[in-house]
């Protein structure tokens, strides 16, 4: 099969649930590192792009109509290059990298951008239509994040427990106290105030101009949702699903903003349109688990992607782990027999401190192991998540 490369990846700084990104669009806040590939690579014939697919996991606001579709228009790329928006909650973006990818090693591409937006701030309430005449059982749904509509029979088969239930389900299954959790936090914020001091992002990250009401435009330059903490101010915090439970604010990403978009080229591309690849798309594999234990998907999905690339987990010289909960990262390092504050496991911090914007957390997993791979010269790169509604979703990449 053809080889696929990542060549460039961007991505806005993350915001903060109703932080600096809060008055873009969903569709604008798309659009903005599409167009700062488009400024990185003025001599590339983007007429050339052969799709834009771009991950999203809310879609019921302004990321509706096929956001990808309308980013790359807003973005100012030709309206013969077609775009696609993807689903599968956390793991849209990644899986998002995967399709090009594939698309790439089949020979049926030979240029993509991939990515992924979000923005949990504008997510909207949203209301069913009446079931009757003369309804007066309307319900109002936040879209946020989490289940919305439920099906009952769905409810009756696996349950719809919350996201953070779901990290409470696999604390008590696994054994993962709140001490431990506690320390995983801590290191994921040191990891990642270390990492902006010594610039490690920036070269992914773009600078975004925010209107004021009064004045220049502010331009917001680096991730927000990273806060000065300690064990002894994670241990204040009450647990969020019961006072007997173990998942806090402080040990659980939060609700965020972002969008990021990375350039796929296999070798004719790279050749034709004078590009310089970072990385090899190895392989990818996604797999299911039940919806109440989510969080402890990445395991199995890790042991598939390895399989099909014939690599073990000791070649891996990073691993991003998406941290969605403290509780399922600890859970699934154990499971693969990793320590808990083994060096490769988000080196430079994860989601608990730089924020989870669903839609576009996996290209920065991607991007963070690419970079890492850079600094360091290791070869392989493991980027993994757990995903709503039980799957995982795991990529393997290597530095060229």
């Amino acid at each position: 099969m053809n080889p696929a490369y990542l060549c460039d990846a961007v991505r806005t700084p993350f915001g903060k649930l109703n932080g600096s990104l809060a008055s873009i669009r969903a569709d604008d806040l798309a659009a903005l590192p599409l167009k700062a590939l488009h400024q990185r690579h003025p001599g590339l014939d983007w007429q050339a792009v052969d799709d834009v697919l771009f991950g999203c996991a809310n879609q019921a606001g302004e990321d509706n109509r096929n956001v990808a579709r309308m980013a790359l228009l807003l973005a100012g790329l030709p309206a013969s290059v077609p775009g696609c928006t993807i689903n599968r909650l956390c793991g849209s973006s990644l899986d998002a990298i995967a399709m090009a990818a594939r698309a790439i090693k089949t020979g049926e591409s030979e240029l993509m951008i991939a990515g992924g937006v979000e923005s949990m701030s504008r997510a909207p309430f949203v209301m069913g239509k009446a079931e009757s005449a003369f309804s007066r059982s309307m319900q109002l749904e936040d879209t946020t994040m989490g289940w919305r509509f439920i099906n009952p029979q769905m409810k009756a088969l696996y349950g719809v427990d919350s996201m953070p239930q779901t990290a409470e389900n696999v604390a008590e299954k696994f054994g993962i106290n709140r001490q431990d959790q506690d320390a995983f936090a801590l290191r994921s914020q040191q990891r990642t105030a270390a990492a902006q001091e010594c610039g490690f992002f920036a070269d992914q990250l773009i600078e975004v101009s925010i209107a004021q009401k009064k004045g220049e435009p502010r331009l917001f330059v680096q991730d927000e949702h990273p806060r000065p903490t300690s064990r002894e101010a994670l241990e204040k915090l009450k647990p969020v699903v019961n006072p007997q439970g173990t998942v806090t604010a402080g040990n659980a990403s939060g609700l965020n903003d972002g969008a990021c978009a990375l350039l796929l080229a296999g070798e004719r591309g790279i050749q034709r349109h004078n590009l310089q690849p970072m990385a090899r798309i190895v392989a990818s594999a996604v797999t299911g688990i039940t919806p109440n234990i989510m969080g402890f998907g990445p395991a199995d999905a890790v042991r598939k992607v390895l399989h099909l690339a014939g690599l073990t987990l000791a070649q891996m010289d990073v691993i991003e782990l998406n941290e969605a909960f403290a509780a399922q990262a600890l859970a699934v390092t154990r499971e693969l027999g990793l320590a808990d504050d083994a060096a490769r496991v988000n080196p430079n911090g994860g989601a608990i401190a730089l924020g989870h914007p669903l839609g576009a957390s996996g290209g920065r997993l991607v991007m963070n192991a690419a970079w890492q791979l850079q600094k360091t010269g290791g070869r392989y790169g493991l980027c993994t998540m757990c995903i709503g509604v039980g799957q995982g979703i795991a990529l393997i990449i290597e530095r060229v």
